[in-house]
């Protein structure tokens, strides 16, 4: 994995960027549609917790996320999301994104201690009076959740 990556894609017609960045004890990474960093949350798991190997693509079964284990805390750093499904949506992206860098990393990355991944989390808000607002906001998760996979597998 490189230590500093980046991507751009047009999600619903909205630009939407994710940013990687490796420190030595931490993993960053910045999900945006608005140009900054957002609402920053840090995603922990203990290094005893073992998590299985990234499943392999399955065209059948589409792209699958790895499940993000139950264990995982999650912990609101700086700013706050607008509303409290906005909150959860948040945490969903955090653990979510943590479960993937923790699957993917490269044996490089892999130390004593399981790395924290803060994630930055700053997205467009979905007007939920919109017809099929909830189809827009979970396409909206997977191709970001695509992205950040993407991310991570460069070598």
């Amino acid at each position: 994995m490189l230590q500093t990556a980046h991507i751009q894609r047009d999600i619903n017609s909205v630009r939407t960027e994710v940013l990687l960045q490796v420190f030595a004890d931490r993993i960053l990474v910045l999900v945006t549609q608005l140009g900054k960093v957002g609402n920053l949350i840090q995603a922990t798991l203990p290094s005893t917790v073992h998590l299985p190997p990234q499943p392999i693509d399955q065209p059948s079964e589409g792209n699958l996320l790895p499940a993000p284990h139950p264990s995982i805390e999650v912990t609101s750093l700086l700013g706050s999301a607008p509303s409290a499904h906005d909150q959860q949506l948040h945490s969903l992206y955090a653990s979510q994104i943590a479960t993937l860098v923790w699957t993917i990393q490269q044996p490089e990355l892999l130390s004593d201690a399981r790395r924290s991944v803060i994630v930055g989390v700053a997205l467009k808000r979905q007007d939920p009076g919109v017809e099929d607002s909830q189809k827009r906001e979970t396409e909206t998760f997977l191709a970001i959740m695509d992205m950040t996979r993407e991310l991570l597998q460069k070598k």
